[in-house]
């Protein structure tokens, strides 16, 4: 039996409010730019399609390849937005990654920040997993439950990124704080690197399902993931710094009321602690006996 958690009650206020806030600035990639405004096919273009008015994007994968693209520019600091659907039906093995990385492959010293969307066969639910690295040194890992079908229709996943903190939101609920601040600062905060933003559907049925034990039933492919809507609001990367990197109060994303979660923002992160969190690095004294430094931090600071 699918799990189905509902959403808090001021959640329609809270979204509509956010709504009005972050898509105000003219800053930010209106949402009719196409495909190859923004982004690049890192392999398997054959497994890339777009809707006739290019306004959705569509990976597929099948037993031989997958597929994924990556933005041409690379940012540091901003918000970073994008609806997808999900892959329907028996996804056991199916990941499906929306990442940001300072790398274009999986290089050694690389900074990432992942959400990834772990399969499930058919009937129970998606859970999404997100993790950050520093310097190619990952196990930050959280994962949550949602509470709707992420297959039925689009939803929005975004991060909010700047010197003070990185936010998960889903359709712009905070379901992850990681922090940069307090006396002492997170070490394994990536605040160092600009990154691209990448997108890409492969087959991790080694660990991606119940921890390998449910494998990809390949009599199901394609498995296809969709996308449209991208936005960003950001620092764009130029050589050798550029100036918007430093703190300023000329972006939204940078200003003091970014550094911190809202009220509201508060009463909604609270909600998914209690309901949607089922597995926190933080809370794993067995695989750190010592927890990692920025546990200590406080996301409600």
């Amino acid at each position: 039996m699918e799990t189905r958690v509902s959403p808090p009650a001021s959640l329609a206020l809270f979204i509509a409010a956010l709504l009005a806030a972050f898509y105000s600035s003219s800053e930010a990639a209106g949402s009719q730019s196409s495909f190859e405004d923004n982004f690049s096919i890192m392999w398997s273009e054959d497994h890339f399609k777009t809707s006739e008015d290019g306004q959705t994007w569509f990976l597929s994968l099948d037993k031989e390849t997958g597929c994924g693209f990556q933005t041409k520019q690379r940012y540091r600091f901003g918000w970073f937005s994008m609806k997808l659907k999900l892959v329907g039906g028996d996804s056991a093995g199916v990941v499906t990654a929306y990442y940001m990385c300072s790398e274009n492959g999986a290089g050694p010293e690389r900074d990432e920040v992942d959400f990834e969307f772990l399969g499930n066969r058919t009937g129970q639910p998606y859970l999404i997993q997100t993790n950050v690295y520093k310097n190619g040194v990952g196990g930050r890992e959280m994962r949550h439950m949602l509470w709707f079908d992420p297959t039925a229709e689009f939803h929005t996943y975004s991060v909010l990124w700047n010197n003070h903190q990185l936010v998960f939101f889903v359709d712009r609920v905070p379901v992850r704080v990681y922090k940069n601040n307090g006396d002492d600062k997170n070490d394994f905060f990536p605040n160092e690197k600009p990154m691209y933003l990448f997108s890409s559907i492969w087959n991790a049925d080694d660990w991606a399902t119940r921890g390998g034990l449910e494998k990809t039933d390949w009599k199901k492919a394609p498995f296809v993931s969709s996308y449209k809507d991208f936005s960003v609001d950001g620092c764009q990367w130029e050589d050798p710094y550029p100036a918007c990197v430093s703190t300023t109060t000329k972006n939204w994303w940078d200003q003091y009321d970014a550094w911190h979660l809202s009220d509201s923002q508060k009463m909604d992160y609270a909600w998914v602690q209690r309901n949607l969190v089922i597995y926190d690095y933080c809370k794993d004294y067995e695989r750190y006996p010592k927890l990692p430094g920025e546990c200590s931090l406080s996301p409600w600071d």
